[in-house]
């Protein structure tokens, strides 16, 4: 399967701004269990009209979990319910209740080290759970994130993420087409800073890394990893998870990479490889946890 045909879905929020506004203007005056219950009585609908991304889900249960056809179904449906409630939740943020909900943060004991430390980090997620979430907990103190976004959202959501990421001393940065984004959040390394980006999607880029994960192999974005391992700084895992309606918890874990037994330095691409491996292991360990909890709404595996 080509690079264009694995990225179909560009994880663009639906409903338009206008559908947006409404969601937005609802929540400010409706109970969030309620607007759940509405979005869940959407699903059926949503599976009959974008049944490509309903299929690729159902084949991750069936392919990666081994589950019946039955088993799958129910796991897939109830994957595009937790998926509706997280949407309500971004949204509900938007509309200011952030404070509704709770969010635990296991490993916050290794963020608070490296925020601490003179040299920057490099922090990766995936599209397990609500990422976003973590955004509007995890406020560093020393140093600044800078996150890597794709333009794929509509205005008003990236709107809403610049807003209330831009006061947790979050710096959002755009994926330009001429690259400049890497010339600025590698200025953000060599300054001490931290740059955050979700890595499980390649976006069509032909820069990439092969790794097993789960029953199959898949492809990595090769270029946060290389970025890394160019600046020889440390990456951790951040994955946030939905827990209860109003509760979330973020485990953040630190990437381990093995150096030679003979004492001989790590190539670049070879720390980069490594680097990837270690986050597929921090991922099938959350999938095992978590596994109705993978929103990547396309044929991932290869």
């Amino acid at each position: 399967m080509s690079n264009k045909e694995k990225t179909k879905w560009q994880g663009r929020t639906g409903g338009g701004n206008l559908g947006q506004r409404l969601l937005i203007v609802l929540l400010r005056v409706v109970p969030i269990r309620l607007i759940y219950c509405v979005s869940a009585a959407t699903v059926p609908f949503y599976i009959i009209f974008a049944y490509s991304r309903y299929r690729a889900i159902y084949r991750y249960f069936r392919e990666q979990w081994r589950l019946s056809p039955c088993g799958a179904f129910c796991c897939a449906y109830r994957n595009h319910v937790i998926f509706s409630q997280i949407v309500v939740d971004r949204f509900a943020v938007f509309a200011g209740k952030k404070d509704i909900f709770d969010t635990e943060i296991d490993g916050f004991d290794i963020f608070d080290e490296l925020n601490r430390d003179s040299k920057g980090f490099v922090m990766v997620s995936s599209h397990i759970g609500n990422y976003e979430i973590t955004g509007y907990v995890l406020k560093p103190d020393k140093k600044r994130i800078n996150s890597l976004v794709f333009a794929s959202e509509t205005a008003l959501v990236a709107q809403n993420r610049f807003a209330i990421m831009g006061d947790n001393n979050i710096n959002i940065v755009p994926v330009a087409d001429d690259m400049s984004h890497i010339f600025t959040v590698s200025h953000a390394l060599q300054d001490g800073q931290i740059v955050s980006a979700v890595a499980d999607r390649i976006n069509g880029s032909d820069k990439h890394i092969k790794c097993r994960l789960l029953q199959g192999e898949a492809l990595f974005p090769a270029g946060i990893f290389t970025l890394a391992a160019t600046f020889e700084v440390e990456v951790v895992a951040v994955f946030t998870l939905k827990v209860s309606p109003t509760k979330y918890r973020t485990l953040i874990r630190r990437l381990e990479i093995d150096s030679p037994a003979d004492g001989t330095a790590l190539s670049k691409s070879r720390r980069a490889s490594l680097l990837v491996e270690a986050y597929a292991v921090e991922m099938e360990k959350i999938l095992a946890q978590y596994p109705e909890q993978w929103f990547n709404f396309y044929d991932f595996w290869l």
